[in-house]
C-alpha cells in the first residue's frame, strides 16, 4: 500500500510517502510560512521525486486535529480533495496521537501530548502503551492548565510531557504538580512526524471523504462570538444563519 500522509495541523508542516512500513521520503519544514503556499508544491514535488504519480497513491493520512484552525482546515482540505478526486481511501489521525507515538518505548509512563491553546488552556490528551499499542486513556480535549494538572496529580503514575509546547509551562508544573514524577520528551520527539502518521493511519479504518471534518474541540472565534450575541438561542443543528 502506497500511502501520502500529510499534516499541518500546528506550526510544523511534514508530509510523507510511504510503502507499506518503508519510507519512501519525507519532508518536515517549522518555519513561519504559510502551509497553504507551501503544502502541494511539497506534496507534488515529494511523489515525483519517489517515481509515482497521484493516481499511485492507495490511501491519504491525514492529521485531524486539534490544532490551528486554519492550518487543520488547509490540510484536511488538501487531503479530502486528493481522496475524492482519485477515489482513494482518506483516513483522519489525531494530531495528539501521533506526538504521543514519538515515545512509544516508553510503556510504564502516562504519556501527555499537548499543544498551547492560549490563555493558561491547552489541547490535550493521555496515552498508554498496552500490549505494544498506543491507547487514547484520556480522551483528547481541550482543557485548562490546572485542570490538567489537577487530573495528573490524581493518577498516581509518572508523567511524560510530549511536545516543544510542553517546554512553554515548565514553571506551572514544578508550581502544580507537587507529587507527580514527570519529565519532558527529549527534542527529537517534539515534532511531529508524517511518517509516523502514515504508520498509524496505514491499518486504521477508513472515513467518509465527503463527511469528514477536523476535529477542532473547541468553538471558533466566530462561534463565541455569535454565540455572545444570541444567548440562549440552540444550535442542536449546527446551524448559525439568523433568519430575519
Amino acid at each position: 500500500m502506497k500511502i501520502l500522509a500529510l499534516d499541518t495541523s500546528n506550526r510544523p508542516l511534514s508530509v510523507a510517502v510511504l510503502e507499506d512500513e518503508m519510507l519512501l521520503a519525507q519532508t518536515t519544514l517549522n518555519m513561519a510560512k504559510k502551509h497553504s503556499a507551501t503544502l502541494m508544491p511539497v506534496v507534488a514535488d515529494m511523489i515525483k521525486q519517489v517515481g509515482l504519480t497521484p493516481a499511485e497513491i492507495d490511501r491519504v493520512v491525514v492529521a485531524a486535529g486539534p490544532g490551528s484552525y486554519t492550518g487543520l482546515r488547509i490540510g484536511v482540505t488538501a487531503a479530502k480533495t486528493f481522496a475524492f478526486t482519485l477515489n482513494k481511501d482518506l483516513v483522519g489521525i489525531s494530531s495528539l496521537g501521533v506526538l504521543a507515538a514519538n515515545c512509544q518505548n516508553d510503556p510504564n509512563k502516562l504519556l501527555i501530548p499537548l499543544f498551547d491553546a492560549r490563555r493558561k488552556n491547552v489541547f490535550v490528551g493521555g496515552y498508554q502503551v498496552k500490549d505494544k499499542k498506543l491507547v487514547n486513556v484520556l480522551p483528547d480535549q481541550h482543557l485548562g492548565l490546572s485542570e490538567l494538572c489537577q487530573y495528573l496529580q490524581a493518577q498516581d503514575q509518572e508523567v511524560l510531557f510530549i511536545g516543544a509546547d510542553a517546554k512553554n509551562f515548565q514553571a506551572d508544573f514544578a508550581e502544580q504538580l507537587t507529587t507527580t514524577k514527570y519529565s519532558f520528551s527529549e527534542p527529537k520527539d517534539d515534532y511531529p512526524s508524517a511518517f509516523v502518521l502514515g504508520l498509524l493511519g496505514k491499518d486504521a479504518q477508513p472515513s467518509d471523504v465527503l463527511n469528514f471534518v477536523p476535529h477542532y474541540l473547541r468553538l471558533t472565534q466566530a462561534e463565541v462570538q455569535w454565540m455572545e450575541k444570541h444567548p440562549g438561542k440552540d444550535q442542536a443543528d449546527g446551524s448559525y444563519v439568523e433568519k430575519v
